[in-house]
């Protein structure tokens, strides 16, 4: 294939993935935006293969195999994964790319390229920040996997002058990359490795720094990682295409970190660093015992209670995720607005482990766009609810946030659930929620607990109605 006919597919490489970008953005769009994706890396693929193919690469045809294999075990992992594991699975993958570009910064230097004066000095320094990027990106992706998953505690672990390490750490590999650059042979190898194993354990430290109230923010930003890794891959195998997905993948990635911060009311600093600035010896646990009573329900009372309002709202959070209760919920919302019940749904920034985790859910049920709200959309609305259902939700209806300023999680924004003239929060049991943090909606008089796995009670309350 001619050089022109390949930038031309890349050329449409780009503008697919770019329309993807803008497909995703909405969930009416989001299914067609996934095809322009898939279309996009088809195209891509095809090209970067009929190019190797016109350059008589060595032992190309081992490329095939490796190829057939990794699909089959994507494509095998695509169809068995729970959407209750999808954060999971997206934080592995992304520790994938961040390996990939560190195997690609020692490899594009083992080759011995014939550079000379500036091109030299550029391609090492693209070889040492895609080295840096790919190795935090890497370990980083392995600890939240491990956080999500519930292997790695999701509390923070806060050290002792920990942002002075990370300097250190960053210093370190600043004066280790000088010394590649410099250097020649197995030296400069040396120094290369050793940027590696450093950006190693700073993904690491970063993450690990990092609370489990926070892990929606850190998947997004290991995206934006992951992308600035693919870029620096890009650069370093001269291709046009990488450069563009990886500056795509990033930028996009980093501008949903942002929304998601200031949504949760945070700084950017303040997540990736781990709680910059912020008290070290302060507990994140917020767990100070039972702070009054509870008043249990049943799930005849709540379809009684249903079955008399005229305004409904439904706040799902992670424990719907788990207990697969999103298709006996949307039964029960079409059932009320058979009844002509106003129901809506209300979906925080970042309910779940995802950004979007509870609107995929809900699209997975089939559940109208029309009737699922934001956050602000819905908040001025919550004192004409008559009832006010919160399924499987902790953190994200938690009074804590605007009332308790110690607490771990002052200043988030939350649906203010506890307007409501009547509530009816959904749980397994009295446990705090992925933060940590004790609940006060549950001891309010207007709240009723009702107990036990979501899909066994609402299916209760759907037989009732």
């Amino acid at each position: 294939m001619s050089s022109g006919l390949v930038t031309s597919a890349y050329l449409v490489s780009g503008l697919l993935f770019i329309l993807s970008l803008g497909g995703l953005s909405k969930q009416e769009t989001a299914r067609r935006g996934n095809l322009y994706g898939i279309l996009g890396m088809i195209l891509a693929i095809l090209a970067t293969l009929a190019t190797l193919l016109g350059s008589a690469a060595p032992n190309f045809e081992l490329l095939i195999p490796l190829m057939l294999v990794g699909g089959l075990i994507g494509a095998v992992l695509a169809k068995r994964v729970e959407m209750t594991a999808m954060p999971e699975l997206v934080a592995i993958l992304h520790s994938f790319v961040g390996m990939a570009a560190v195997l690609v910064g020692i490899a594009s230097y083992l080759e011995h390229q014939d550079y000379e004066g500036t091109a030299k000095l550029i391609h090492e320094i693209e070889v040492v920040i895609g080295v840096f990027i790919g190795g935090i990106t890497f370990s980083g992706s392995v600890i939240a996997f491990g956080k999500l998953r519930g292997s790695i505690s999701g509390k923070p672990l806060l050290l002792p002058a920990r942002h002075l390490l990370n300097l250190g750490m960053l210093v370190a590999c600043v004066w280790f990359g000088s010394a590649f650059m410099n250097g020649t042979g197995d030296p400069a190898l040396h120094a290369l490795l050793v940027v590696t194993a450093i950006s190693l354990v700073l993904g690491i430290h970063l993450i690990m720094a990092i609370g489990g109230a926070d892990m929606p923010v850190v998947v997004s930003m290991l995206n934006s990682y992951s992308g600035w890794a693919a870029a620096a891959a890009g650069f370093m195998l001269q291709n046009d295409l990488l450069i563009i997905t990886g500056a795509l993948v990033g930028s996009s990635g980093a501008i949903l970190s942002y929304i998601m911060c200031k949504a949760m009311n945070r700084s950017l600093a303040n997540v990736i660093f781990g709680g910059f600035g912020a008290n070290a010896g302060k507990s994140s646990s917020g767990g100070e015992g039972p702070q009054g009573t509870v008043t249990e329900t049943s799930a005849a009372e709540v379809a009684s209670a249903l079955k008399e309002a005229k305004e409904v709202v439904i706040v799902p959070g992670y424990g719907m995720a788990v207990a697969q209760a999103q298709h006996v919920v949307k039964d029960i919302a079409e059932t009320l607005r058979s009844q002509d019940v106003n129901v809506r749904f209300a979906i925080h920034p970042v309910a779940g482990r995802l950004p979007g985790h509870m609107n995929v859910l809900l699209a997975e049920a089939n559940v109208p766009y029309d009737i699922v709200f934001e956050m602000d959309e819905i908040n001025d609305d919550l004192p004409e609810v008559d009832v006010l259902l919160v399924v499987g939700a902790n953190d994200i209806v938690n009074p804590s946030a605007l009332e308790d300023s110690s607490s771990p999680i002052a200043g988030m924004p939350v649906i203010e659930a506890w307007k409501a003239k009547s509530v009816v929060a959904l749980k397994r049991s009295m446990a705090a929620g992925y933060s940590g943090v004790e609940n006060p909606l549950y001891f309010k008089d207007n709240t009723d607990m009702l107990f036990g796995d979501a899909k066994d009670t609402l299916s209760a309350v759907y037989s009732v109605l």
